[in-house]
């Protein structure tokens, strides 16, 4: 999107992210990347006093410094220049009753995932965005690395041949450090609470992450699989580890595991797609390449800023060698999201690129895997319908 032949920036406003929160930054940045976007408003914190404090020290004008997000979905509705798009960075039970209450109020919405902790809040959430027909982007991070919109469009276009197998992981070791061990950690962190991560502690946090992608790149969607959910964390009243095997009705076969207690991964997300002439292959820690190895053939290196394709050259912005990574891919999703809302104000069609930004039906696509891995593991890792 050529931001300069946008009307205007946006105006932003987010619910949680305050002071000390990272995941809050990183969206503050993104949205500020490609210049589409001002940040003005804010309920910051659940706590009214860290929410006036966190939008003071992020230059908010006091009277849009707000203590409860209802009062802010009003208010900002009702301002002549209220907010058009409000970012949510809140923990999992947040998500749907603040997003319901922006969507009531006519604003659009881009929120983290997962969608919300059930099924049921999901597919109302879907309701409600198509009624009011309001944008609705779900920050699903990685497909807005222009290798993996590479893969996709490689896919899309039979380069690979007809799709085999799926394999994706993500690794991670942060709750094998002794800190997140111990008991005093279990008792008070979020992710182990399952009112406010939902039922679910790795899956739902990375496992999402790891089912997003492995159906954005192939274009197929399981729709059987089979879990084991554990915990090697003693008392961890969550899972920190899953393993699931997937069949497509394509009849092909994949895998996915997710683990947060992977010793010495950092942010290891891999996937690979297997096809009938050739295979794709992509690291998370090395986001400017994708390897493409064709059957009989010798791997091929393909870097960021050198191959031709619309979907790598749409999410690319400085040039090859010059390293883009995680705040580029999601700076990615919010340009791609203010294309959409401009596009929708102005009653245009969507761009043709707007199948690229995760939306509120990839999310409860990732409420309906969770809901099936737990079917699984209950029922002693037996095979489930999707």
């Amino acid at each position: 999107m050529n931001v300069a032949n946008t009307p205007r920036r946006l105006r932003l406003g987010m619910v949680g992210g305050g002071d000390g929160a990272f995941i809050g930054a990183v969206h503050r940045i993104a949205a500020r990347l490609d210049d589409c976007y001002e940040f003005v408003a804010g309920a910051l914190s659940s706590d009214a006093q860290r929410a006036i404090a966190s939008g003071a020290a992020l230059r908010l004008e006091p009277d849009r410094c707000y203590t409860d997000y209802r009062e802010m979905a009003r208010a900002e509705a009702a301002r002549e220049d209220g907010i058009d798009v409000v970012a949510i960075v809140t923990p999992n039970y947040l998500h749907a009753p603040v997003a319901t209450a922006f969507l009531e109020a006519g604003i659009h919405v881009i929120c983290d995932k997962p969608l919300g902790i059930t099924l049921a809040e999901g597919e109302a959430l879907v309701d409600l965005a198509r009624a009011k027909g309001l944008v609705f982007a779900l920050t699903h991070t990685y497909s807005g690395y222009p290798m993996v919109r590479h893969a996709r469009e490689l896919v899309a276009a039979g380069a690979i041949g007809e799709v085999r197998q799926v394999h994706v992981e993500y690794a991670q070791d942060w709750m094998a450090d002794a800190a997140a061990q111990d008991p005093a950690f279990q008792a008070t962190d979020w992710h182990n609470d399952a009112r406010r991560a939902g039922p679910t502690g790795c899956t739902g946090d990375i496992g999402t992450h790891a089912f997003h992608i492995a159906g954005f790149v192939s274009g197929i969607q399981p729709n059987e699989l089979l879990a084991e959910m554990h915990s090697f964390t003693p008392n961890r009243a969550l899972d920190d580890h899953v393993q699931v095997m997937l069949r497509y009705p394509n009849g092909a076969r994949g895998t996915l595991w997710a683990s947060q207690m992977a010793a010495g991964c950092e942010n290891a997300l891999k996937l690979r797609v297997f096809g009938t002439k050739a295979s794709l292959a992509f690291d998370q820690e090395h986001p400017n390449e994708l390897w493409i190895t064709p059957q009989g053939g010798s791997a091929q290196r393909l870097t960021r800023g050198r191959v031709r394709g619309d979907a790598a050259e749409h999410a690319t912005r400085i040039p090859s060698g010059h390293p883009e990574g995680y705040l580029e891919a999601f700076a990615q999703l919010y340009r791609d999201g203010a294309a959409q809302i401009h596009a929708m104000v102005a009653k245009q069609p969507p761009p043709a690129d707007a199948a690229w930004l995760p939306a509120v039906e990839d999310g409860v696509a990732g409420l309906r895997f969770i809901d099936a891995v737990l079917e699984s593991d209950r029922r002693g890792s037996r095979w489930v319908s999707l």
